[in-house]
């Protein structure tokens, strides 16, 4: 059985409660850093943090709802050579499952990581998380949302709500963690459960002398609830999204604001090839082509190429999407790309019986042969 600990929470702060907790981590001599979002400054958005000294973590704060940008790609930077230590790495589901896609494809590494993963309630998008904050300060804001000023919680604040990316993700609780922070169903005023769920978080849990608890009481019924209303939203998300971008027209509608900044594929954690087709000089065409297309039709919408951008990023990605919004955050106008993506690879991956960041055992689609896949589609065809 997977040893379960409890957080004491003094003063009702269970933010001060967990840098205690991450403060004990970096004392154990076999932890060199921690990755973890930091308030930098008393107002904005906490972003990751690579800290090694204790005094630094007295701005962590791994329970703000606020999604700056996904880990995952930072944590690949950290472990693709040979640094000497071994990182923490507090990670939201998302963030765990992109970073799994990046180790099987070859851009990072488990060897010298203790990934600590915590359930997600959800969080705002950059532009609305400064809405949510109004004068309330940075921590202040997140023991608002936990609900331990007033009540419940209550994700719309200040006339915003979490994320669409959030309201339908079907995966709040970590998967491939080595320990899991359960502050689903938890009394977050009083304790907070942690879970070693390998041997490597046994070990990191055993060197802190943390009281022992039974369980996580609650929380398996927290996060069933929390899910089932995620797939609701998920589902009526993809249909909605299926009967906007149905033709290539309507795609061109639905991707018209489109400026081809590639914010989306910069912000993307598990685009990571080196050089993009789209950097290169292929779609840099004579002046003399552009017009005889123009002359051709009567007008030509510039950028040329923006289309066929996302169907690139689509062909490439669906099979790796782990739905964290992060491309739909970055869109400087606005395009619901997430949505776009999350139909197209509920597709893919359905298709592949795959789902992004689940093993480290199943292999990527298409890095493989099976020779008796797809029998039914070769049946058709033949």
């Amino acid at each position: 059985m997977a040893t379960t600990v409890k957080i004491q929470v003094d003063g009702n702060n269970p933010v001060l409660a967990l840098q205690g907790f991450l403060k004990g981590l970096l004392d154990d001599e076999s932890i060199g850093g921690i990755l973890v979002p930091v308030h930098l400054f008393e107002k904005g958005l906490p972003m990751p943090t690579l800290v090694t000294d204790s005094a630094k973590l007295s701005g962590a704060d791994p329970l703000a709802p606020a999604f700056s940008m996904n880990s995952a790609k930072l944590l690949a930077r950290l472990t693709r050579g040979q640094s000497g230590e071994r990182i923490a790495a507090v990670l939201r589901p998302c963030e765990i499952r992109a970073f799994v896609e990046l180790v099987k494809l070859n851009q990072g590494s488990l060897d010298d990581v203790v990934i600590v993963g915590v359930d997600c309630m959800g969080a705002y998008d950059n532009l609305s998380y400064k809405t949510f904050l109004g004068d309330a300060d940075s921590f202040q804001a997140t023991l608002d949302f936990h609900g331990l000023i007033g009540g419940e919680a209550d994700t719309v604040r200040n006339g915003v709500d979490i994320a669409s990316a959030c309201q339908s993700c079907e995966h709040p609780a970590p998967q491939n963690a080595d320990v899991v922070i359960g502050i689903a169903g938890a009394h977050l005023h009083e304790s907070i459960p942690v879970m070693a769920t390998s041997a490597r978080g046994e070990a990191l849990l055993s060197g802190l002398n943390l009281p022992d608890i039974e369980s996580a009481n609650g929380r398996d019924k927290t996060l069933e609830s929390l899910i089932a209303a995620r797939i609701v939203n998920r589902d009526a998300m993809l249909e909605k999204t299926k009967a906007l971008t149905g033709t290539l027209t309507d795609l061109s509608e639905y991707l018209s604001a489109c400026v081809n900044c590639y914010n989306c594929r910069v912000a993307c954690p598990v685009c990571y090839c080196k050089e993009c087709v789209f950097n290169t000089d292929v779609f840099e065409h004579k002046p003399w082509q552009y017009m005889e297309w123009a002359k051709r039709k009567g007008s030509l919408k510039m950028p040329t190429d923006t289309i066929f951008y996302h169907l690139t990023r689509m062909a490439h990605m669906s099979t790796a999407c782990v739905g964290c919004g992060q491309c739909s955050n970055a869109c400087p106008n606005g395009i619901p790309v997430m949505e776009l993506f999350r139909t197209v690879a509920a597709r893919t991956q359905e298709s592949f019986d795959y789902e992004p960041g689940r093993s480290l055992d199943e292999s990527p689609p298409l890095s493989v042969f099976k020779e008796d896949e797809f029998q039914e589609t070769v049946s058709h065809m033949a």
